[in-house]
């Protein structure tokens, strides 16, 4: 009795084991492959389109939005689809933008879910009554 316990413990804890470094496996692929998404070419144009939006000017001398950052701690997995990823605005942590970037029919697309109060401000898009 207790040698088929001490089997069934092994055989769990194994099974267990096995689980668990499939799951962290299948994990790491997936932030590996969002990591190349959000820095590529395609991304990066998206990017930059988007800044064009919130500032005309956005990369110039003249605009507002002169450089961006990827924060490559926030890429992480959108639960309804996607990849959400912050952009640190000219060096400045508090100046950021939100993503949220997706892939549809092989192309990608993306659009801000949220703008800092600070970049909103500099931006003249932050409404007095909030």
């Amino acid at each position: 009795m207790k040698k088929k316990l001490i089997i069934i413990l092994g055989v769990l804890v194994t099974i267990i084991l096995v689980l668990g470094v499939k799951f962290y496996m299948d994990e790491k692929k997936l932030n590996e492959e969002m990591i190349e998404i959000v820095y590529s070419d395609e991304a990066k144009e998206v990017f930059e389109i988007r800044l064009k939006v919130l500032d005309a000017k956005a990369l110039t001398e003249e605009g507002i939005i002169h450089s961006y950052k990827i924060d490559k701690e926030s890429i992480k997995h959108n639960p309804m689809g996607g990849i959400n990823v912050t952009l640190n605005i000219n060096n400045d942590s508090e100046l950021n933008i939100t993503y949220t970037i997706n892939n549809f029919n092989g192309e990608l697309s993306g659009g801000a879910s949220s703008i800092s109060e600070k970049l909103s401000k500099l931006l003249g898009r932050w409404e007095e009554n909030k």
